[in-house]
């Protein structure tokens, strides 16, 4: 096993856009805070929700191992650049990494409970959704916005147990926008996962009917995304507009979501607006900090 190999297992992509959520959690509840522990905060938070995060990956692409030979072979595993004792490994590190630097934060600010408690429930929520989550269909849908989305509450968590409304605004407006799109991907991979039994939305009432929860989710997105210029955000300005882009973005991908054919290269499109969507709602959150 190569250190690229270990490091491409976790989709650090996937893993940094999440980081970003316990930064937006972070610097949007700050209050009186010095410099000094603002910064320390940010590593460990964001390392913290990292190496839970890679943990998650790795044990997907463990239990994926025959569903990813058909729908994603490119994948280390699959196509043999990391054997599964060797992902075992990795599992157990990045976890046991990940709830280390928590407990360390959390000893070192003096923070509440809550903080290891909801570190550990993401670490939960990663096995189970790699167990038995994802071939549970919508389960598994919900398992993953909230593994996306819980870094926003965790990083609010470290500065105040008290958490402000819009804190929750971002949270169901990342959650809704993810939801969307795993229930597309669904679509998109419904030939693979047919074959392994795993039983998404779109297998169960078909892909047009999936469409149209992708597009209730979407569309909660777009209100709660709204919703946090009614609270005291501390830049409203700035995040109006990004915004206004990512009401463009998603509203664009809505009316595909419509008018498109709902083919496998539609939807694979549609899944990457949506994805897009969220990129642009993070570095919304992130402005509405600054």
């Amino acid at each position: 096993m190569k250190f690229k190999d270990a490091i491409e297992i976790t989709r650090p992509i996937n893993c940094l856009m999440g980081a970003i959520s316990v930064i937006i959690g972070l610097l949007n509840t700050r209050l009186d805070v010095s410099c000094e522990k603002l910064v320390i905060n940010i590593i460990l938070g964001v390392l913290t929700y990292i190496l839970i995060a890679a943990s998650g990956m790795v044990i997907n692409d463990i239990y994926d191992i025959e569903i990813d030979k058909i729908n994603r072979p490119e994948r280390p595993i699959p196509r043999g650049s990391i054997t599964l004792k060797q992902a075992k490994l990795l599992y157990i590190l990045y976890l046991c990494c990940g709830i280390f630097l928590c407990i360390l934060n959390t000893i070192i600010f003096n923070l509440s409970v809550l903080n290891f408690i909801l570190a550990s429930f993401f670490g939960f929520i990663g096995w189970v959704y790699a167990k038995w989550g994802k071939k549970s269909g919508f389960f598994g849908n919900l398992a993953v916005g909230i593994s996306f989305s819980i870094g926003l509450v965790y990083g609010a968590l470290l500065n105040s147990i008290l958490i402000p409304p819009y804190i929750w605004f971002f949270f169901i407006t990342a959650f809704s926008l993810l939801m969307a799109r795993e229930i597309i991907k669904g679509c998109e991979d419904i030939e693979g996962d047919k074959k392994q039994g795993v039983k998404t939305l779109a297998i169960k009432i078909g892909i047009k009917n999936s469409r149209n929860i992708a597009l209730i989710f979407s569309l909660i997105a777009i209100t709660f995304f709204v919703l946090p210029l009614l609270t005291n955000i501390l830049n409203p300005w700035l995040f109006v507009i990004f915004m206004i882009l990512g009401l463009i973005e998603v509203t664009y991908t809505v009316v595909l979501m419509f008018t498109s054919k709902l083919e496998r290269g539609d939807l694979k499109k549609i899944s990457l607006y949506l994805k897009i969507g969220m990129f642009i709602g993070l570095i919304a959150f992130l402005f509405a900090s600054l």
